[in-house]
């Protein structure tokens, strides 16, 4: 007596569902992270994953692993099923909202990413906790930062010091060494360990941070940012008076040359959470200034 034939347990149509599913979750997890304004690298990073699984995740390609796809929810500060399900976080507001970010010219939508993702994204506890000071060399973020994180009990750490460490040589050697895009690579690890050690602490980094976007956007996600900003005049003369004569040095158009450099990168430090102008202070009057605008966003 024959055997009824076994049905396939997984058919064609089978195939074109899945796909579409995986493609769907995918579409959603790009969603997620671009409404955060998170490069996929910065997602990554924080996730613990690669950015290679999150490339294919996003792609709709590959398996998924419920694991990882969790630590990815986690890092974006949703829930598992808004991610897995469609219907999940799918309310009138939120389909509203989603609307007007549409809506939004280029321009603006990126400043209305970076003020949600510090203001309702998750860990904003922690993200407060930590205080990274920027701006141009001069404007006095060593010594303020020394003061603020002894006042608040917390360790002080400047950014270049642990590069230097890191490799176990100075600035000048990292420069010439591995160049720009090298000592950016070791920047941006030190950082990511920083952030990552540390719950609290004040942070000072390099002015030039704000020209690498993804290590720039990695500081703006994970540290409350003072931009301590003071006129170009005061900027070259506390150097100098420091010693370093070196933005002198054969440059009879540095301070030209730093007007531009601060013109330029004006928007950039704009992103910070709040500005603290030195300009005109005594270095009492403006960790004063510091000290009270950290105070109002904790």
């Amino acid at each position: 007596m024959a055997l009824p034939a076994t049905q396939p347990l997984v058919t064609p149509a089978d195939d074109d569902a899945e796909s579409d599913f995986l493609g769907a979750l995918g579409a959603r997890v790009r969603e997620q992270r671009e409404r955060r304004g998170l490069a996929r690298r910065v997602l990554a990073a924080s996730a613990e994953v690669s950015e290679r699984y999150l490339a294919q995740l996003e792609a709709g390609a590959g398996n998924v692993s419920i694991v990882l796809l969790r630590r990815i929810a986690l890092a974006l500060g949703v829930g598992l099923g808004e991610l897995v399900d469609a219907d999940a976080g799918g309310g009138t507001r939120q389909r509203l909202v989603g609307r007007f970010l549409e809506r939004l010219p280029e321009h603006r939508l990126d400043a209305v990413m970076q003020r949600l993702l510090r203001d309702f994204g998750g860990g904003e506890a922690v993200r407060r906790g930590r205080i990274a000071l920027i701006g141009l060399r001069g404007a006095g973020k060593s010594t303020l930062g020394a003061l603020l994180a002894a006042g608040l009990d917390v360790p002080f750490i400047e950014l270049d010091r642990e590069v230097e460490a890191d490799v176990g040589m100075s600035l000048a050697e990292v420069f010439s060494l591995y160049g720009q895009s090298g000592y950016r690579h070791i920047e941006r690890r030190c950082l990511e360990r920083i952030v990552g050690a540390h719950e609290r602490a004040v942070i000072s980094v390099g002015g030039g941070i704000v020209s690498e976007p993804d290590t720039y956007e990695l500081l703006l996600a994970r540290c409350f940012t003072v931009w301590v900003k003071a006129q170009p005049e005061e900027h070259m003369a506390r150097v100098v008076s420091q010693g370093d004569c070196r933005p002198m040095a054969g440059n009879h158009e540095a301070m030209d040359d730093l007007r531009r450099i601060l013109a330029a990168r004006a928007p950039l430090y704009g992103k910070a959470d709040t500005v603290v102008d030195t300009a005109g202070r005594t270095p009492d009057e403006s960790l004063l200034a510091l000290r009270s605008a950290v105070a109002l966003a904790q």
